[in-house]
């Protein structure tokens, strides 16, 4: 995909870079944008250009491609056409939807973007739901999840509502609690992890890693980035004839948001996610219940955030996903012994 150009407006002028780049891609993360910027990828008038350069009304800012394919999804008439089947589909996730916000329980399995092999994915569906509705530019993601973690997912319906919730992103506004099945049960069983983060290279691919214990033959392809989690075990199940832990239900709460850091966390701490085939999440499978599933234990509970435009308190709690509740049961958690595991709710601010 080649690069793009955008022309500033008289009412953009004077903004920094990395803040207008932010406010028109919210969904694209902070340290990716960082880094197109340290790249030169990222140029004013033809120049490369430091992340506090002030722009001015008339100047050509080229988008290097990975921008260039967020500009093009704005395009409606590149819109898919979705089946009938598609539709159901769609619907099926919806949890919230108000005229400027959606919020999905994404599945595990669906990616949120596309690629050359892959068709089926988030965006796709709200291209097709923008065009739908007769939506000038389409709805966008405002965070991310990985293809095999289920969960809330916050949808914004304008460029104005993207960059107000980028911003409560940015802040740490947004409350969120994600539930995870992990080998072994955590000791403590709450506290804080709080290891810096880094993307290295292995044989078999780029992953991220706790900065304080690479693994071997790691190499560094990027800088340490602060990351912490808090967690806290919210039921543990033993085996019946050892007495020995098998796999543990934990609330996580990130209070920063980097690439796979749950799942790293979890996985530096000792007990990684049951079914994470990158960080550790396979061993010992055998021990665990006949019928639990090999898949990524990972899902986004709950998310509460106020609302951009009325201030409203929305707290979104999402189902989990089938194979979730099968190793529940199989374990014998029951989310209902967890305070938080209550309906959706939107409660009024004050």
């Amino acid at each position: 995909m080649p690069a793009r150009y955008l022309q500033i407006r008289p009412d953009e002028a004077g903004q920094r870079l990395d803040r207008w780049l932010k406010a028109r891609f919210p969904a694209f993360g902070w340290p990716r944008l960082q880094k197109l910027l340290r790249k030169g990828e990222v140029r004013i008038n033809g120049r490369r250009a430091r992340p506090d350069a002030r722009l001015q009304a008339g100047d050509e800012v080229r988008l290097p491609p990975a921008l260039a394919h967020e500009m093009d999804a704005d395009k409606s008439a590149d819109s898919p056409v979705l089946s009938e089947q598609e539709w159901e589909r769609f619907r099926n996730m919806v949890l919230f939807e108000d005229a400027h916000l959606l919020v999905l329980n994404k599945p595990s399995g669906l990616p949120v973007q596309g690629g050359s092999r892959t068709h089926r994915h988030v965006d796709r569906y709200l291209a097709a739901l923008a065009a739908r509705e007769g939506a000038r530019h389409r709805y966008r993601l405002v965070h991310r999840l990985d293809r095999d973690t289920s969960g809330v997912l916050v949808v914004a319906k304008s460029r104005h509502i993207a960059a107000a919730l980028g911003k409560l992103f940015a802040s740490r506004t947004v409350r969120k609690i994600y539930w995870a099945v992990v080998h072994g049960c955590p000791q403590p069983r709450q506290g804080l992890i709080d290891n810096e983060l880094v993307k290295v290279r292995m044989a078999d691919g780029e992953r991220m890693a706790a900065a304080d214990a690479l693994p071997a033959g790691a190499r560094i392809i990027g800088q340490p980035q602060p990351a912490k989690s808090r967690y806290n075990v919210l039921g543990c199940a033993k085996d019946d004839h050892t007495g020995h832990p098998l796999a543990a239900w934990v609330s996580l709460k990130p209070t920063t948001g980097r690439t796979h850091q749950l799942r790293v966390h979890m996985a530096h701490l000792g007990h990684p996610i049951i079914g994470d085939t990158r960080y550790g999440g396979l061993v010992h499978m055998e021990r665990l219940p006949e019928g639990m599933e090999s898949r990524l234990h990972l899902h986004a509970r709950r998310i509460s955030f106020p609302h951009p435009e009325s201030g409203e308190v929305i707290d979104i709690s999402a189902p989990l996903p089938e194979h979730m509740k099968r190793s529940f049961t199989l374990l014998g958690f029951d989310s209902r012994d967890d305070e938080r595991a209550s309906p959706p709710s939107r409660r009024r601010k004050g």
